[in-house]
């Protein structure tokens, strides 16, 4: 049965109710208890026969906690464990209890109706993917398309070309891509003797949707004249802006196949993708042109014409011969004249390849995975069906690697539905980034964007930031931040939003970003339930947790806006379906109670066509099934919840039996250690021959310097890191954290490392979505293992 109380403008959900404050051994007046159960039962709630001053009183009630009640919901339970430690006195919080109770009955009717809570409410607890087989193990589809999967928004719009083509039509006079203007960039001089580079930056300038239309059929049709062939493999290498889509819209007009590298990669793997795939032209940025390519030049014999995106400057002549460079303005120019315009262009089929996308490499040479249009079109029908009231008045920001297969497929579903994009980059995105002058604002705050995809290393740091400046708050400020704080998480637990919370209390945090963001989608990697929580909270907008592969196109579930629950990735899109396979070795069946747990595999139009060039991958990650579909098994592992909501648990790839016979996930060891405070990055490690885990430690910059002082340890940041007292001193932290989290004994490091240089993808450590490389690690670490598990 369910109950509701009020709370500050808003109904709460309450399964089990137990506890909620209220004045020590007074209960609420008849007229203020007859009121509140009128409305209860106008608003169709039942109320059990015992009655609510059974709810509302409780004689051993916990003074210290604010609007803490015990319910059955794993999402309030887990909220519970997130709160923030709140220091008033008890009968200051009972008198704030009490005023809120008071405030909540007077406006709750009004806020009910006008809202539209019960719609979110009914939408929240609503089954949102069946099994249509009745089978546990699935497959699962969503419940509006049960029948049949999704393939495309308009029947007749089956190509990328198609798509941006009708977008242009219906949106001619709409931005569609913005940059920046640089005004100025000064080297600015560090304490420690380092120069770093600023800028200050002006606004955005727009290429309408007819204008980026017209300058990529131009350019399509330049490469075309310098001897670019349909179905002829172009590679783009090249930072996240606007001509990185312009470039990529031409390629799809054109039918010539773009083939995608992360700029972090090495200089093998870059010559590796170039070469595999007969690379003739390459579209590059001077940067970049500059600094990773030209010393592999030599490396790739079939390279003929570089495109640079740059319009200065215009001659190179350090480049070897036998390879052409043009500037992209100069190609353009030479696409626009009328004999090259009137060409015929061999539009794509749907199964033509669009996209060879290279992977990060996270566990090896990286592999290049074939995606057709069909692919792209499916995925993004999925996602765009995930976002609620997607039209033409968003606006999104690009920062994300382009050549990641997320930032890709949003900005295409932002394409597809008139959305303006404005670029922007890590160094830039808000005004306390890393290359923003002080005192001129970052790209956020000038853009507002009301739309945004990040991976969860981004809003790792954002919170642990904000969360560092509310520890230097005065008492009181930080008093009122933690009682919002922890007020807003209980209700939204329930799916309940705080107006009035959110404009008193979180409107400058939310300025972070600019202060429209509506949603904000996250993939990439898991992010944490603490995490989560606190963009729902400070940012006020809703967290679109995805999970997708490069594989399917990175298409497979998205929550929906208004599931506020943490910890899962949401529900099968309509492009797609889900089968759970059990996996012996880690125990893992679809029979499991309470809830069916196997490997995920991922089955829909959005999966792609398989690895370029590697028949032996392809038939162990692929298969077709007796319907036809096509199927990729992705060695995660999931259980589905009753609502249909998919949930990851592990990775086969993760898991590692110790000694003993202990199965350890180091993913999951990772995920829980990660919101230690004092720990900004983590990778666990473990050997078969060995009974412990270890694991190598990115400490937080400001946590390690003060214990450091409370240890009396001075010197260096790299010599704290390697000081044994402060290493010692960690791992009990670490250790309690662990604990505190409910791991298991076995499952806890035994010993650390802390690393004094952080995990960036120029390290070659981590992937351009932050993603652990574990075989670089563990090469890089070599030597501290050994000292670890007793070798040294």
């Amino acid at each position: 049965m369910i109950q509701t109380v009020v709370a500050m403008n808003h109904v709460v959900n309450a399964s089990n109710l137990t506890d909620v404050p209220f004045p020590p051994k007074h209960a609420p007046p008849p007229v203020l208890q007859s009121l509140t159960e009128k409305f209860l039962t106008d608003s169709g709630v039942a109320v059990e026969k015992r009655g609510l001053v059974a709810l509302l009183h409780k004689k051993n009630h916990s003074s210290s906690s604010l609007l803490v009640w015990c319910d059955s919901s794993p999402a309030l339970t887990s909220s519970s464990k997130m709160k923030l430690k709140e220091d008033l006195n008890p009968l200051l919080l009972q008198v704030f209890h009490s005023v809120v109770w008071v405030y909540s009955v007077i406006t709750f009717i009004p806020w009910y109706f006008f809202s539209g809570a019960g719609t979110n409410l009914e939408r929240a607890r609503r089954i949102k993917a069946r099994s249509v087989s009745g089978h546990p193990a699935g497959p699962y589809r969503a419940i509006n398309s049960q029948d049949k999967l999704v393939a495309w928004l308009n029947p007749r719009v089956d190509t990328l070309d198609k798509m941006f083509e009708y977008a242009a039509n219906r949106f001619p006079q709409r931005d569609c891509l913005g940059t920046r203007e640089v005004l100025n960039e000064e080297d600015e001089p560090q304490p420690n003797g380092k120069v770093f580079k600023k800028v200050i930056l002006g606004n955005y300038n727009w290429l309408s949707y007819e204008e980026t239309y017209e300058a990529a059929r131009c350019f399509g049709s330049g490469l075309a004249a310098l001897g670019q062939r349909p179905q002829c493999n172009i590679a783009i290498f090249c930072e996240t802006r606007a001509e990185w889509i312009v470039a990529a819209q031409a390629c799809f007009m054109y039918n010539f196949p773009l083939v995608t590298l992360y700029v972090t990669l090495g200089p093998t793997a870059i010559a590796h993708g170039l070469n595999e795939t007969g690379i003739t032209h390459i579209i590059t940025s001077k940067e970049l042109l500059q600094s990773r390519l030209k010393a592999i030049l030599c490396d790739v014999p079939r390279l003929q014409y570089i495109i640079v995106v740059d319009p200065k400057p215009t001659s190179w002549p350090d480049i070897p011969r036998g390879i052409m460079v043009y500037n992209m303005d100069a190609v353009k120019e030479m696409g626009s004249k009328p004999d090259n315009l009137a060409v015929d262009r061999r539009q794509p089929e749907t199964s033509d390849i669009a996209v060879i996308m290279y992977t990060s490499g996270s566990t090896g040479i990286p592999k290049g995975v074939m995606i057709s249009h069909g692919n792209i079109i499916a995925g993004i029908t999925g996602m765009a069906e995930r976002i609620p009231n997607l039209n033409e008045t968003d606006t999104y920001i690009g920062y994300l690697p382009l050549a990641h297969v997320l930032e890709l497929s949003a900005e295409m579903v932002c394409i597809s539905h008139g959305c303006r994009i404005g670029y922007s980059s890590p160094q830039t995105l808000a005004d306390q980034s890393t290359k923003i002058k002080k005192g001129s604002k970052g790209d956020t705050s000038v853009l507002k964007p009301t739309l945004m995809a990040a991976v969860p290393e981004i809003m790792d740091r954002i919170y642990k930031n904000v969360m560092t400046k509310v520890e230097k708050m005065s008492k009181l400020q930080k008093t009122l931040f933690v009682l919002a704080y922890n007020y807003k998480m209980e209700q939204i637990s329930k799916g309940y939003s705080t107006p009035l919370c959110d404009r008193l209390v979180f409107k400058r945090v939310r300025a972070l970003l600019g202060g429209n963001i509506r949603v904000l989608l996250s993939g990439g990697a898991p992010l944490s339930a603490a995490t989560q929580r606190f963009m729902n909270i400070c940012l006020c907008c809703p967290v679109g947790q995805g999970y997708g592969l490069t594989e399917t196109c990175g298409a497979g579930t998205i929550s929906e806006m208004w599931d506020y629950s943490t910890g899962r990735v949401g529900a099968p899109l309509v492009c797609s379906e889900i089968t759970l396979k059990d996996w012996e070795e880690g125990c893992y069946y679809s029979t499991d109670k309470p809830n069916p747990r196997g490997e995920i595999l991922i089955g829909g139009p959005n999966v792609t066509m398989g690895y370029y060039k590697n028949e032996a991958r392809n038939r162990e990650d692929f298969f077709v099934d007796e319907h036809g579909q096509r199927w990729f098994c992705t060695g995660d592992i999931g259980e589905v919840h009753t609502d249909g909501c998919l949930k990851i648990i592990d990775r086969k790839k993760d898991l590692v039996k110790l000694q003993a016979g202990e199965y350890v996930s180091l993913g999951k060891v990772e995920a829980v250690l990660k919101n230690c405070p004092l720990v900004d990055n983590i990778c666990a490690y473990a050997n078969s021959d060995q009974s412990y885990v270890i694991s190598f430690v990115v400490p937080n910059h400001k946590h390690l310097t003060a214990l450091a002082e409370q240890l009396h340890v001075s010197g260096t940041w790299e010599e704290m890191c390697n000081n044994s007292q402060i290493e010692k001193e960690a791992l009990r932290i670490i250790t309690e954290a662990a604990l505190s989290a409910k791991m298991e004994r076995f499952e806890i490091p035994k010993k650390i490392r802390l690393s004094a240089e952080p995990w960036t993808p120029e390290t070659g450590l981590v992937t351009d979505a932050f993603k652990l490389k574990r075989k670089e690690l563990k090469t890089h670490y070599q030597e501290d293992i050994e000292r670890m598990y007793g070798g040294k």
